[in-house]
């Protein structure tokens, strides 16, 4: 299998790579360093006043690195509502969460 970088965004730690499988097949393949999304996500959450509630229509819940944004999408979670709703409750996504509680 031959593997190569086709593009990168160092700014966003995106990177792009091209693999051509045995059989001819290719895929590429996006990766995105999130520790500093991460980073960030954990400031936020850990700074919101749980004793204030839902209050209000709008509340940031969530940031989510492009790549996974992307791979969200193209499996449809983006577009359902429910889908996205149970994605975000997952405790395997709470590195994503910058709000506590139940979406």
């Amino acid at each position: 299998m031959d593997k190569r970088l086709i593009s990168e965004n160092a700014e966003a730690g995106i990177r792009q790579y091209w693999h051509e499988h045995d059989n001819g097949d290719v895929t590429i393949q996006t990766t995105q360093i999130v520790d500093d999304v991460i980073e960030a996500n954990r400031g936020t959450f850990n700074q919101v006043d749980e004793r204030a509630g839902w209050k209000g229509d709008m509340h940031r819940v969530a940031s989510i690195p492009m790549a996974v944004y992307y791979d969200l999408k193209a499996k449809g979670i983006i577009d359902d509502p429910v889908a996205m709703k149970k994605w975000l409750n997952d405790p395997d996504n709470r590195f994503f969460r910058t709000r506590p509680g139940v979406v």
